[in-house]
């Protein structure tokens, strides 16, 4: 099972996030990919079993600019068995807080199998951590039951 994360940060925030995520997908023993976007070849998605996005928040609730190719690329390609997890930081001071993370579920959700969402306030505190644990574990076991029912199809 190969899975990628791909992120953007602006202030450092989403970034941690993302490093913490990765310490806790590595504990797992999985083949894990990392990816600032201006680094992800977008054709890529299909190579993957499984794709955790990492976004901030643009302005009043958008999606980012820098991740507008990612968006996209999911609702062009075929990635319906890709299992998918979006997580992400914002600010509760604003009315839609962590918006780029609802548009990126509400797609994710058609376009590939969504596994979990997680909004983190700002950056990752103490009690974020057991959060980004329970997110992994649901995300690996959405794709261990994907590749179990594959592998028993066959």
């Amino acid at each position: 099972m190969k899975i990628a994360i791909i992120y953007t940060s602006k202030t450092g925030n989403t970034e941690e996030l993302i490093y913490l995520m990765k310490k806790i997908f590595q504990l797992k023993k999985v083949e894990l990919f990392l990816y600032r976007i201006d680094q992800f070849p977008l054709l890529d998605l299909i190579k993957f079993d499984g794709i955790v996005v990492g976004t901030y928040t643009w302005g009043m609730g958008e999606i980012p600019p820098e991740m507008m190719d990612l968006y996209h690329a999911f609702e062009a390609l075929d990635v319906k068995r890709v299992i998918t997890g979006i997580v992400g930081t914002g600010d509760t001071g604003y009315p839609n807080f962590c918006g780029a993370v609802d548009r990126f579920k509400n797609m994710l959700f058609v376009q590939t199998e969504l596994a979990v969402t997680l909004k983190v306030e700002l950056t990752p505190q103490t009690n974020d951590v057991q959060r980004c644990e329970r997110f992994v574990n649901i995300f690996l076991e959405l794709l261990n039951y994907q590749n179990n029912k594959t592998e028993n199809a066959i």
